[in-house]
């Protein structure tokens, strides 16, 4: 079979976390149900990885997997690979994989007000992180929490970090909860929806601060959104998910320069622009299938202007574009490899 654009010219050494043939699943009504359907993705060194899609569409349910963080007796990995620095996650054991968060695999959480105890001081929450996985005192603990508000650009943190969250405004504690997870220098940042419950203004702060720490310390990163305008901001490549599966995967130049999968024409088309009347914005008809109703064919196909009798029969395959080895596209009529 042909590799996957995930897989095309990159060397082992060169990718940070291997998603091989993920399936994810829920017990609804007696039965296990696929809410993330054979995903194969890299993350690699240095490179922000975008995963776009709508709500419903597997992006926090794949984060929560490779986190080991999916809730007990209702959800499992059923099939799949999670390759990290030469293990599997998914064969780990609660303390093994308890040492890789946070440690090794970090996450920013969509709203930091329900993340952070209000209870508890900023700089006694980010010491619980340090202390977790690094042996340091007292002393250098504050010292060190102190150093990781400044680097998320907290002014007067020697003061501040002795302030509890109410006292944040909302960017503010989301840079807290920046600061929280790079507090162990991770490889990988998971950020599901970090911007989504803030201003536009703040929202181009925390992104400069999620690529800035990035590049200073080497991490790579999952970004999780459903705005593509902020995918253009900070992504070296873009996966665009739907129903539990990448549809569509390029780098960010190529995806905005050559959308070719119909959904990820139709984000772009109801996505706002200086531009554009917001008269011209057009809303895709209908809803993400449920999991306990997922079509045989292509997911999409319900929804697709471009559907043909097979879609709604046969699932096509993520595969390049004969013009692009590294573009990816799950469809039958844009992509004549997907078969």
């Amino acid at each position: 079979m042909t590799p996957l654009p995930s897989q095309v010219s990159v060397a082992a050494d060169d990718v940070v976390l291997d998603i091989r043939a993920l399936r994810t699943e829920f017990m609804i009504g007696g039965q296990w149900h696929g809410a993330v359907r054979d995903l194969t993705l890299s993350v690699r060194k240095n490179e922000t990885l975008a995963l776009v899609g709508e709500s419903g569409s597997g992006k926090s349910i794949t984060a929560l997997s490779i986190l080991g963080l999916l809730p007990e007796k209702v959800a499992r990995i059923g099939a799949g690979q999670l390759l990290f620095g030469g293990r599997d996650l998914t064969r780990l054991s609660r303390d093994q994989l308890r040492d890789v968060r946070g440690g090794e695999i970090a996450m920013v959480f969509q709203e930091p007000m329900t993340s952070l105890n209000p209870t508890m001081r900023v700089g006694e929450q980010i010491g619980e992180m340090i202390r977790a996985h690094r042996p340091l005192s007292a002393k250098e603990t504050r010292e060190e929490a102190v150093k990781l508000l400044l680097q998320v650009g907290i002014p007067s943190a020697e003061r501040r970090v002795d302030d509890y969250p109410h006292q944040f405004s909302g960017g503010m504690r989301q840079r807290v909860m920046i600061a929280i997870a790079i507090a162990c220098r991770p490889t990988l940042l998971l950020a599901d929806e970090p911007t989504t419950a803030l201003d536009v203004t703040i929202q181009a702060q925390v992104l400069g601060v999620l690529d800035k720490l990035k590049r200073e310390q080497g991490m790579s990163m999952l970004f999780i959104t459903h705005n593509l305008g902020v995918v253009a901001l900070i992504a070296d490549r873009v996966a665009v998910m739907y129903a539990g599966q990448v549809v569509e995967l390029a780098s960010v130049t190529e995806l905005f320069a050559k959308p070719t999968h119909p959904y990820t024409e139709a984000l772009l088309k109801a996505m706002p622009r200086v531009d554009r009347d917001s008269d011209d914005l057009a809303p895709i008809p209908g809803a993400v299938p449920s999991l306990i109703n997922m079509p045989i064919g292509c997911a999409f196909a319900n929804r697709c202007p471009l559907k043909e009798p097979r879609c709604e029969q046969e699932s096509p395959l993520l595969a390049p574009l004969p013009t692009n080895g590294d573009h990816g596209v799950r469809c039958f009529v844009r992509n004549p490899e997907a078969l």
